[in-house]
């Protein structure tokens, strides 16, 4: 991937963000288990970094993909994971297929105030008992003279709190499980939908996730996203975009912990000596920064493929299981260097241990990666018949 002028320039622009508009208030906004995200926002809006990729005639930018994984992997650059996990479902989870696939007026109504940062997207797809077995979702849309009527719960939706609507997937038949799904875009002022208290989570601390509850939410049919029965479809392609986004996002944070580490382990002494000086410490050092430039490598071989047209399925989840398990490796083997001071809740090694662990579970976990990556070699056994 051989990048322009204006890519570099879009690079400058979010790394400033980044440290002027949310590294400074990480502390607080990870206490408080929330960040003011109409404000946040609406400032990154102006600058145009909620549309890189969408279309110009709704305020995007109209730029390839390889311009918005720039802007993941500078996000990647805060101090904590969960104010750009919520960037990138405004981005790269709620807004792909309503950018590719949405009508007109449905653009103009949500998709373009959401590139302004005007309103806050969420992704409304899992539930209590399915995650990453979306086919196995359980809300359902049935038609009542021009209206969908929903009910159903979602669960683990990140935004939910704050978000001003839902790019929801739901039964709109009682065909097969494949092609039974639409994408629908539920605002949040619509009647009957509840957002359950702010929930308690291990990491990502400083975004808003909650469980939603929809009790015959009525919206019109002409929310729908495409062609009703594609929402599976739709959202497998959406998730190709979110897998190359959460890999991309891992690298600066895997970069700025080694960088870190580096420096306490010089000015840490143990023992007589440096803690960097021994040999165990900096040739481990070195063997992490070499895989995430492996993974580096990964992602934009990936991405170059994508903005080509061509098929990404398994690259793309290559790169995703790889950022879940680098993130949990690399945040462990530096926390093992900070000593006590890594066992502290504000180190930036405890930091990435708790936030980088949802890598490896949202999105598709990571034994659902490897099911694909087995499925594109085609040694996946197929289902047996009886017994």
């Amino acid at each position: 991937m051989l990048f322009t002028q204006e890519h570099e320039e879009l690079r400058r622009t979010v790394r400033n963000f980044v440290e002027k508009e949310i590294n400074p208030h990480v502390p607080e906004w990870e206490a408080a288990g929330r960040f003011p995200i109409h404000d946040v926002f609406k400032k990154m809006g102006d600058l145009g970094l909620l549309g890189v990729t969408k279309p110009e005639e709704f305020g995007g930018m109209g730029l390839d993909y390889s311009y918005g994984l720039i802007v993941a992997e500078e996000i990647g650059g805060a101090a904590c994971g969960g104010v750009p996990l919520s960037i990138g479902v405004q981005t790269d989870m709620a807004t792909p297929a309503l950018a590719r696939f949405g009508s007109d007026a449905l653009k103009r109504d949500y998709l373009a105030p959401a590139i302004a940062g005007d309103m806050v997207a969420s992704i409304a797809v899992s539930e209590p008992h399915a995650g990453s077995d979306v086919a196995n979702i359980k809300t359902t849309a049935r038609k009542d003279g021009d209206d969908y009527v929903i009910n159903g719960t979602k669960m683990w939706i990140t935004n939910s709190p704050s978000a001003d609507f839902f790019c929801l997937l739901a039964n709109t038949s009682e065909d097969k499980p494949h092609v039974n799904k639409s994408l629908i875009i539920v605002p949040k002022d619509a009647g009957g939908i509840t957002v359950d208290k702010h929930l308690d989570k291990l990491g990502m601390r400083s975004s808003e996730t909650a469980q939603v509850f929809f009790d015959d939410v009525r919206v019109p049919q002409s929310n729908l996203i495409g062609q009703e029965g594609m929402g599976f479809m739709m959202q497998m392609m959406q998730f190709q975009e979110e897998r190359l986004w959460g890999a991309a996002n891992a690298l600066k944070g895997c970069d700025n912990l080694i960088h870190d580490t580096i420096e306490y382990a010089r000015e840490r002494q143990v023992f007589g000596m440096s803690l960097l000086d021994n040999q165990s410490v900096h040739f481990k050092l070195a063997e992490l920064q070499t895989e995430v430039e492996l993974l580096r490598a990964l992602v934009w071989q990936a991405c170059e493929t994508y903005v080509n047209g061509g098929d990404v399925l398994r690259l793309a989840s290559m790169a995703k299981l790889k950022a879940g398990r680098l993130l949990r490796e690399v945040a462990d083997g530096c926390m093992q260097y900070w000593g006590g001071n890594g066992f502290m809740w504000d180190n930036p090694a405890s930091q990435l241990y708790r936030d980088g662990r949802l890598a490896s579970i949202g999105g598709g976990a990571d034994e659902v990666m490897l099911g694909i990556i087995c499925k594109t070699m085609n040694m996946l056994p197929g289902k047996k018949k009886g017994g």
